[in-house]
């Protein structure tokens, strides 16, 4: 049984979605169930995905499936039609709610031959930006950049890493991972709605998030807020 703030919220997303194609933000969620703060919406998406009425979207930025819906909102008068799902894609373009969920790239090649990665769209080396989104097209890596597991490729934008040799305009290669140990250069996406590629450090039992331009602040954050979405292995820079 759903609380009436998560009823709220299924209903909300449902039916933006079904009227506009386009994502509510978390901002928008929050207005819309008059909530004080978006850490009450984390509560109430986590609910809703517990209790199997939603699913968070991997290597996406605010991407939620909707995978049913209450009876209590599906018209039963001899109504037989299944519920579509809904897909809240991590970008302000409208999508298909078929789009298929992106593929991510195993690292499972023959000795020597170029490896094929999905890029997933761009990373912010700056202020962060909305990613990890769709894929966009594949690229073609040297099996040496790569270690075993999945990988993934984004695009930088921005000039925070200049120091750690990253520029604007790079192509870097990701692997993919939960979890990093201080000093790693990772995709961290905060508060499940933006991502950014930083430098991973712990200040006590909170994340700081460091730049590699003086330009730029470090940003502390605690654990709950900061999700590692994979971990920098290798860079692609076109002259």
């Amino acid at each position: 049984m759903l609380t009436r703030k998560q009823h709220e919220l299924l209903l909300f997303i449902h039916e933006r979605m079904k009227e506009s194609g386009i994502p509510p933000s978390f901002d928008e969620m929050k207005d819309a169930l008059d909530l004080a703060s978006k850490s009450g919406i984390h509560r109430l998406i986590t609910a809703l995905e517990e209790r199997g009425f939603i699913r968070r979207l991997p290597n996406r930025a605010r991407a939620l499936e909707v995978i049913r819906l209450p009876d209590s909102l599906i018209p039963a008068v001899g109504n037989t039609r299944k519920f579509s799902p809904s897909v809240i894609q991590g970008s302000l373009e409208k999508k298909s709610s078929t789009a298929h969920r992106p593929q991510i790239a195993s690292n499972d090649h023959d000795a020597g031959a170029a490896v094929s990665i999905p890029v997933m769209g761009r990373i912010a080396a700056g202020v962060p930006i909305d990613a990890i989104q769709n894929r966009t097209h594949s690229i073609s890596v040297p099996p040496e950049m790569l270690s075993g597991g999945e990988h993934y490729a984004l695009e930088v934008k921005g000039d925070s890493m200049i120091e750690a040799g990253i520029f604007d305009g790079d192509t870097v290669i990701i692997k993919n991972a939960d979890t990093a140990t201080p000093g790693d250069i990772v995709v961290a996406l905060v508060d499940e709605e933006e991502a950014t590629l930083k430098r991973f450090r712990r200040r006590g039992a909170s994340i700081a998030l460091e730049a590699a331009n003086p330009a730029y602040e470090t940003r502390i954050f605690g654990p709950d807020r900061v999700k590692v979405q994979g971990r920098l292995v290798g860079l692609i820079r076109s002259y």
